[in-house]
């Protein structure tokens, strides 16, 4: 499949600002500062704060939106019709799952390794292959199979690898494997999430920054609200906080005031969010949902680089193998064998073009059309 300028653009920004995203929220947890009522030290452990940014960073979509809106308003002849209606309300399942699949993994991710996260988030490439062959009408050509599931494998030698570097004992193995089944959970729900996305967007037309906005106002204001009763509910073992509650956002805002650099993390996650969904979106909405989960999952391979960089993990050599097969299952996906294929066999032409990944082709039944 031969892709874009501007489709290799949205892949590279998807993966380097995704990848910014997830490294800015583990800098953030690395940071040990006093909270409220001159306790002690202790690290910065707010999940639900962050994900509150994290849809902040979406919703400031909008503003970019109308931004847009307002210069075609000036140039008629602008090529995206910015004010096409729609009901906003149909962005609230999408924006649910989000909210509920984020929420999952990061309680996950206090029960797991952080090796064992990164290993089963690939699993979410299945389910939404599943999904779009069951739900969107999508035919999958075998070599796209083969990429899936190869990358599937990457991301399992990797996160093993990650997971024999490291001898973390402090969780139970009862926690871990309650951890493992959660996030395999979460991804569930994110695959849907996907699936609606792909199937509103491509048949509505909205624009990417008014889908991405439209995601982040619901889930803004729907987890800021929630934020004052996790602030009682009690979370023993799960929460991170010296109250012992599910979130403590005034021990976050504590801890921001006495180190700075929590702030600039923060700032850094919610700027990187905003762009990462961006063009996460219009991946969905140029390419597919299944494009967009591998990109996703190949974010694993370039954090595991930086954090050697950075000296946040050892190295592992199976951790190698691992990045080969992650790059031989993007290329049997994406279509980059065929030029090598019809080059062999000289005098074949490429693969039919009707092979290519897409969206929902014209002839297929939509499943709102079925109600």
């Amino acid at each position: 499949m031969a892709w874009t300028k501007y489709q290799l653009f949205l892949a590279g920004l998807m993966l380097v600002t995704g990848s910014i995203n997830t490294l800015s929220a583990k800098w953030a947890d690395n940071f040990v500062a006093q909270g409220c009522g001159g306790s002690k030290e202790h690290s910065f452990q707010h999940p639900f704060l962050q994900a509150v940014g994290m849809f902040l960073g979406e919703f400031s979509c909008l503003a970019a939106f109308y931004l847009l809106r307002c210069r075609a308003a000036r140039h008629p002849d602008a090529s995206v019709d910015l004010q096409q209606p729609f009901n906003p309300l149909l962005f609230l399942p999408p924006a649910l799952c989000d909210m509920t699949g984020t929420s999952i993994m990061y309680v996950a991710l206090n029960m797991t390794s952080a090796s064992s996260f990164q290993m089963l988030r690939g699993a979410v490439i299945i389910f939404t292959g599943l999904f779009s062959v069951a739900f969107l009408g999508r035919r999958l050509v075998l070599s796209q199979w083969l990429g899936i599931l190869t990358t599937i494998a990457g991301l399992v030698v990797v996160g093993l690898a990650d997971l024999l570097s490291k001898h973390d004992d402090q969780h139970k193995l009862s926690e871990v494997i309650t951890g493992d089944l959660l996030i395999i959970m979460a991804q569930v729900i994110v695959a849907i999430q996907m699936v609606l996305e792909e199937k509103f967007v491509y048949k509505h037309n909205v624009h990417p920054l008014r889908a991405v906005g439209t995601e982040g106002l619901f889930g803004f204001v729907i987890l800021s609200l929630l934020l004052v009763p996790m602030y009682y509910i009690p979370a023993g073992s799960f929460s991170g906080n010296p109250r012992g509650t599910l979130e403590d956002a005034l021990d976050a805002f504590c801890q921001v005031g006495r180190q700075p650099l929590i702030a600039l993390a923060l700032l850094g996650n919610i700027s990187s969010i905003t762009f990462f969904n961006f063009a996460g979106i219009s991946v969905t909405k140029e390419l597919s949902a299944t494009t967009r989960m591998v990109l996703d999952s190949l974010r694993t391979v370039v954090i595991w680089a930086l954090s050697l960089a950075l000296g946040w993990e050892a190295f592992h050599a199976l951790q190698i193998l691992g990045f080969l097969i992650l790059l031989m299952g993007t290329a049997l996906y994406n279509g980059l064998h065929r030029p090598l294929l019809a080059r062999l066999a000289r005098g074949q032409p490429p693969a039919d073009e009707g092979e290519r990944e897409r969206l929902l082709d014209a002839s297929r039944t939509a499943i709102n059309d079925t109600s």
